[in-house]
């Protein structure tokens, strides 16, 4: 009998939208300016362009610390892989994120994540019904890869085109890219928006 496939899902900025609460705590901090794009990206980029690389190592560390719990699941999802675990796909979740930040005050990102995936229902029997052995958090990229491959995922889903670059060919690597802009590699899936997966997958 063929085992069930097995989808692995990224965390940040794949299941959880950081946009908004990284403009929010920069705009409350006094980093950028009101005009800048509420965007992690333009957040990040305008700090490193004007010299403050370290500014943004403790943004980080505030946003996937204490303030998690302001940023929002991405829309769709629920609906995406309740309707994955119907066609029978099983799931688990990999992330490569540090257990606390390189600066600033002291969190357990690890746990804060976790957290997150608590209150957000993921865990929840009348939700998703996951159980927290489906949910790995890896301190390197390269532990995440090892994760994933003995996992055994037949599929991932991550917004980082230099991790799905680096999995087996054997894997079905699904690039999520909402704001339209990828470098995709040739085989993979390109997902602009999570209501489109299970129908990307069938």
């Amino acid at each position: 009998m063929n085992r069930a496939p097995l989808i692995g899902l990224d965390f940040d900025n794949t299941l959880i939208s950081y946009d908004q609460l990284f403009f929010a705590c920069a705009l409350e901090c006094g980093l950028i300016p009101a005009s800048l794009s509420a965007d992690k990206i333009a957040v990040r980029d305008h700090l490193r362009e004007s010299g403050r690389e370290d500014m943004w190592t403790r943004l980080q560390g505030e946003v996937y610390g204490a303030r998690i719990m302001e940023a929002p699941v991405f829309a769709g999802v629920y609906e995406a892989l309740s309707a994955l675990q119907r066609d029978g796909f099983a799931m688990c979740l990999v992330s490569h994120k540090t257990r606390a930040p390189y600066l600033g005050k002291d969190h357990n990102l690890h746990l804060a994540a976790r957290n997150w995936l608590e209150e957000h229902g993921f865990f929840d029997e009348q939700g998703l019904g996951w159980s927290p052995d489906q949910v790995f958090f890896e301190s390197t990229k390269a532990e995440k890869v090892a994760r994933i491959t003995t996992l055994g995922c037949t599929h991932f889903v991550d917004d980082l085109p230099e991790v799905l670059e680096t999995l087996p060919d054997m894997i079905t690597k699904v690039l999520f890219s909402p704001t339209g802009g990828s470098d995709a590699g040739s085989d993979w899936l390109v997902l602009r928006e999570w209501a489109q997966l299970p129908e990307l997958l069938r």
